[in-house]
């Protein structure tokens, strides 16, 4: 077991289920992401760099894409979310909707491709 599968086994629910749901749709996306951790949270990571980090808050449920230029590229599918530079913050009752996170983890993925190539 790894350290994404042990956070999320250590969280009460509803919150269980919304990061685990996120995190799964990131991994059916890139199956080649490991479990590990970044910036000392629990993440995906993809060809050694951060994919992605789904964790709970004391308000909300956040989504860590490690990147600015990703959540750019999103802000106009983010209206009414919480949205920082570095997350986007959800609650577990209204979730990110699966064509925002599916977009999200691709433009991570893509970012990462193009640094690695």
């Amino acid at each position: 077991m790894g350290e994404v599968s042990e956070y999320v086994e250590s969280l009460d629910e509803p919150e269980a289920s919304a990061v685990g749901r996120l995190l799964a749709r990131a991994h059916e996306i890139v199956p080649e992401a490991e479990e590990g951790t970044s910036y000392g949270m629990p993440a995906l990571r993809y060809r050694d760099s951060p994919l992605i980090s789904v964790m709970r808050t004391k308000k909300h449920v956040s989504v860590y894409p490690f990147s600015p230029p990703v959540i750019e590229a999103l802000v106009t599918d983010l209206d009414g979310f919480q949205v920082t530079k570095g997350s986007v913050g959800f609650r577990p009752d209204r979730p990110l909707p699966d064509e925002v996170v599916d977009r999200l983890v691709r433009l991570r993925r893509d970012e990462i491709d193009a640094m690695r190539s």
